[in-house]
């Protein structure tokens, strides 16, 4: 009777060390978050929020100022020097922009993630074949390979979006493939081959689940990074063309007239670091999370 009072009375006491271990959501975190959730709902329903299309032009009103810089209701945050609407614009470019840098990064991970479980299972030629090719893309500079690439085959959404996903893949790879050989060491990966497991059932439905919070942290340190490139390029006017619109390209369109005119390219600008900046402090968060190494 007297152990199973005193288990009863440790039950909460275990709980509360379990949830101590786990860190506070502080009020930066917060505030990225609700940053980032407003982005992301701007970018899902930027049809319905936008007053105007974002190639809709109106030369009465070009170079507009914001209403707080002397200007009107009817634009907000001005107009470009086309006179087309630069709330419309960031709306749309939201949208461009998160699209191309979520696409890009799911495509960097997957990339990453099957050949650093294919080094980690496959010792050997392939092993070495994977590290070298890691090595190869580590070393150059990704900025000259984006833009060969685009300057030899052109312009395309998805084609830029596929090249952006090249972005960070040796990351992921190395990542994956020391985690793994980690996780083949354990005793439940030897008790799956007795057992007849194959290799890919091992990989995909045992050990990658184990490591799969890890790698989804390293997602939320590349895909600001991937939004940072798709910015530069657009802003270089090799990533995407009129009339599509992105973040990048509002920068690079507005650079002329940041003298003058500079909320044409100031304000996108500014939307371009807030997301940068409130997914990299969401993502040390859940590294504090989900690191065990840090409880």
């Amino acid at each position: 009777m007297t152990n199973a009072a005193t288990g009863a009375d440790a039950l909460p006491k275990i709980k509360s060390e379990k949830a101590s271990r786990s860190p506070r959501l502080d009020l930066t975190t917060a505030v990225c978050a609700i940053v980032l959730v407003t982005f992301i709902l701007v970018a899902i329903f930027a049809n319905a929020l936008a007053p105007y299309g974002f190639a809709q032009i109106d030369l009465h009103a070009r170079k507009a100022p914001p209403l707080l810089f002397g200007g009107t209701f009817k634009h907000v945050l001005g107009t470009d020097e086309l006179g087309r609407d630069i709330l419309s614009r960031v709306f749309y470019g939201v949208r461009t922009s998160l699209l191309i840098a979520l696409g890009a990064s799911v495509i960097s991970l997957a990339l990453g993630t099957t050949l650093g479980l294919l080094a980690a299972f496959r010792r050997g030629f392939a092993d070495m074949l994977i590290r070298v090719a890691v090595d190869f893309q580590a070393s150059m500079p990704f900025l000259i390979i984006a833009l060969a690439v685009l300057a030899f085959f052109g312009d395309n959404l998805w084609l830029f979006m596929a090249l952006l996903g090249l972005y960070g893949w040796e990351r992921y790879a190395r990542l994956v493939r020391t985690m793994a050989g980690l996780e083949l060491e354990r005793g439940y990966v030897a008790a799956l081959k007795r057992n007849g497991a194959g290799t890919p059932r091992i990989a995909f439905l045992h050990v990658l689940p184990n490591i799969l919070s890890v790698v989804l942290v390293n997602l939320t340190v590349i895909l600001p990074e991937i939004l940072m490139q798709e910015s530069a390029l657009s802003f270089l006017g090799l990533g995407i063309q009129p009339p599509l619109v992105s973040l990048g390209s509002m920068v690079g369109a507005g650079r002329d007239y940041i003298m003058t005119e500079w909320w044409i390219s100031t304000l996108p600008g500014i939307v371009i670091f807030l997301l940068s900046l409130s997914i990299s402090l969401i993502g040390d968060y859940l590294r504090d999370a989900f690191d065990p190494t840090l409880h």
